[in-house]
């Protein structure tokens, strides 16, 4: 049997409503990966939506957890990061990659900043220059629009976009990390929505369109991102996991949709996560 491998997660945890840990570990886990985790926060609900929720700094805790990782010669195939409470923080998570990441570790950062063109109101105008250090020791990041210009300090332009300017993003994103770039959030109408890859290595680049479903599900993009390195960790090329993941994401953003809940809960990817496991099979074996 082939061995299981690891991946560390770094995000917050939010007690209720699904999103960063609470959809990460379930969803590595079910793709038959060993899940573990640093979180960086807790909160009793995540901020979309809701008013009044507590929440606690865990940035102290962070580099101990590492330290106490490495003497114990724990490996990982892959780091996952996603959200990051501060600046501070997010220059903690580079010094954690230096004590746990191997030879052959996958690193991939979501640049968890903002959405709509704003950056996230938690965050102060110096935190896009500390992720995108973070974001250079990167083999793959994951950002959306807004955090694509974020990162790349040009002001917001909403879509629809041209493909000229998704590959202007692209090459800009990948000059400033070095590796690949799933940039999601992409459309060019009103109809369809979904993510462009580029793998620099080869310099294929592709898009992946589904059809927009109306509405605003929190927790998606971490559905998205989680699926998306269950594919990659399951040896699918960075186009069919774009893919696989833009299916998911849009399975679960539907079986949301039909059982009418109240959007602030977050997706309902749990219901779906047989599906997932068969998805995973590229043979087809059950």
């Amino acid at each position: 049997m082939e061995k299981q491998k690891r991946v560390a997660a770094i995000h917050d945890i939010s007690c209720f409503g699904k999103c960063s840990l609470t959809v990460a570990l379930p969803l590595l886990s079910a793709a038959g990966l060993e899940a573990c985790c640093i979180p960086t926060a807790v909160l009793s609900t995540h901020t979309g939506g809701f008013s009044g929720y507590t929440y606690r700094d865990l940035t102290d805790d962070i580099l101990p957890i590492a330290d106490h990782w490495k003497s114990q010669n724990i490996t990982f195939d892959a780091v996952y990061t996603g959200f990051l409470g501060s600046a501070d923080q997010t220059n903690v998570i580079c010094q954690v990659l230096d004590r746990i990441v191997g030879s052959n570790t996958l690193i991939m950062v979501d640049p968890v900043m903002g959405d709509n063109g704003i950056l996230y109101p938690v965050f102060g105008e110096n935190f896009p220059a500390t992720m995108r250090e973070l974001c250079r020791l990167a083999h793959i990041i994951v950002p959306n629009i807004t955090e694509a210009y974020l990162l790349l300090g040009e002001p917001y332009k909403a879509g629809p976009y041209t493909e000229k300017e998704i590959n202007r993003l692209l090459n800009g994103l990948t000059v400033l990390s070095g590796g690949k770039i799933v940039l999601t959030g992409v459309h060019f109408d009103e109809y369809s929505l979904g993510t462009a890859t580029l793998d620099p290595t080869t310099g294929e680049r592709h898009i992946v369109l589904r059809p927009r479903v109306e509405g605003m599900y929190h927790g998606t993009g971490d559905v998205y991102a989680g699926t998306l390195l269950a594919a990659l960790m399951h040896n699918f090329s960075l186009q069919d996991a774009a893919a696989l993941a833009a299916d998911y994401t849009v399975l679960s953003i539907n079986t949301t949709k039909a059982m009418d809940k109240d959007v602030r809960y977050g997706v309902n990817f749990e219901y779906n996560l047989p599906t997932l496991m068969q998805m995973l099979r590229k043979d087809g074996t059950k």
